[in-house]
């Protein structure tokens, strides 16, 4: 596909662009205020839950066990370490409920891929705990799509250089598409490619930052559906 198109491969981020994934948290989140509501009001729960994810990011990672872990240490913190057996119990128990929930795509995700992926490359790029991702791709029916994936520990301008390199013809005839500025647009930009939005209802506080409005190479769509109308103006 070296031809002379500026725009030769294109990489999809996978929760909330192509199928849901933050509402879960939110579901969860909701129930664990329930279960500490003796200990804590729910925002300030929400606060030192937020605290502790941030600060175990480094040593978890993105993802659903990372988000387990957190709430349990959160749990112990407010309640002063006297967080009762049956509460950590639902706590495990919520998590592992998240890692089993059916995958539910996002409208135009399938049709956005087929109608690019006979002449461009298609790359699933996403962060996050390596058999949940795995086991979300093989549930939601587009695996076959893509002719690369790279499941990820974090996204980085280095992290696109080196897969739009080592899949296709460099950063500069890539596109990196997802929901978060932060970890799909802006670094994609960075590294030399193009970024398009896609906005979802929810999206982690932690993917927050301002969108690059100033730069060429970003580009803004309100859904997949209008994907292809882009990629077809880029050449």
């Amino acid at each position: 596909m070296s031809d002379g198109r500026l725009l030769t491969t294109i990489g999809f981020d996978a929760d909330d662009t192509l199928w849901q994934n933050e509402q879960f948290f939110r579901m969860t989140e909701k129930r664990f205020a329930e279960l500490l509501a003796d200990f804590a009001e729910p925002d300030h729960l929400s606060e030192r839950l937020l605290e502790a994810e941030r600060r175990n990011l480094g040593v978890y990672g993105f993802g659903i066990k990372g988000f387990t872990l957190s709430m349990i240490e959160t749990a112990i913190q407010v309640t002063g370490g006297r967080v009762p057996a049956g509460v950590i119990e639902k706590i495990l128990d919520a998590g592992r409920e998240m890692l089993s929930h059916p995958v539910e795509t996002l409208p135009h995700a399938r049709e956005a891929l087929e109608r690019i992926a006979g002449s461009h490359r298609i790359l699933l790029i996403t962060k996050g705990d390596l058999f949940d991702q795995e086991r979300k791709l093989a549930q939601s029916g587009l695996g076959e799509l893509f002719d690369g994936v790279e499941i990820v520990s974090d996204k980085k301008r280095q992290t696109y250089e080196r897969v739009f390199a080592e899949y296709g013809d460099g950063p500069e005839r890539a596109m990196m598409v997802g929901n978060s500025l932060k970890s799909d647009v802006v670094p994609a930009i960075e590294a030399g490619g193009w970024g398009v939005h896609v906005p979802h209802e929810l999206t982690w506080v932690l993917e927050h930052v301002e969108p690059p409005s100033g730069e060429p190479r970003f580009k803004a769509i309100e859904h997949l559906g209008e994907l292809a109308g882009i990629v077809e103006e880029i050449g």
